[in-house]
């Protein structure tokens, strides 16, 4: 029987080793996350991203896709789980990056070369209609037209967000709604 990994939570050293700040009032923003892994456990991970991600300083859940299993793209390993969630938040784009990379090393995130397989991955794809362009942060995420891995999970719950030719121009990239039974992608 497997250890189940314990929930992933925001703790306050965490924010403070990622220099969170929490402001008193702040209008909320909906950004939207792309969540994938393709080591342990990775469904579970991913599905405790959602809670983790519910429980960040001031953001709410606002919709969470289905799982979706997907072939390693410009990367290597086992397949992925990846997912998108909605969030609405106060949190600024710079803070949210950070809460989200307090999350990835939570989970057992590491970084040892480009595209190296994973435990999280946790990706602002937008963050309202804010472009950003700095060395720690880009969005829209500047690949997030070319992944089936993020569009067909954000056209499930955001498909005014993605068109059909963005989705014909990634129909190539095996996906598949994810479920515990192993299936072909």
């Amino acid at each position: 029987m497997r250890a189940v990994p314990p929930p992933l939570t925001l703790n306050k050293a965490l924010m403070s080793m990622h220099c969170i700040s929490t402001p008193l009032v702040r209008e909320s923003v909906t950004a939207y996350i792309a969540l994938g892994g393709n080591l342990g456990d990775a469904a579970r991970t991913v599905q405790a991203a959602f809670l983790a991600l519910a429980g960040l300083p001031g953001t709410q859940l606002r919709a969470q896709s289905s799982l979706y299993r997907t072939a390693p793209y410009e990367s290597s390993g086992p397949d992925y789980i990846n997912a998108v969630a909605a969030l609405d938040t106060t949190l600024t784009a710079p803070d949210l990056l950070a809460a989200l990379q307090a999350l990835e090393l939570q989970a057992g995130r590491e970084r040892p070369y480009l595209n190296a397989p994973r435990t999280l991955d946790l990706d602002v794809l937008h963050y309202g209609s804010a472009r950003i362009s700095s060395p720690r942060l880009t969005v829209p995420h500047p690949r997030w037209t070319e992944r089936a891995f993020v569009l067909v999970p954000l056209a499930e719950i955001a498909p005014e967000l993605v068109s059909a030719a963005q989705l014909q121009a990634v129909a190539d990239q095996g996906i598949a709604r994810w479920s515990a039974e192993p299936s072909a992608v």
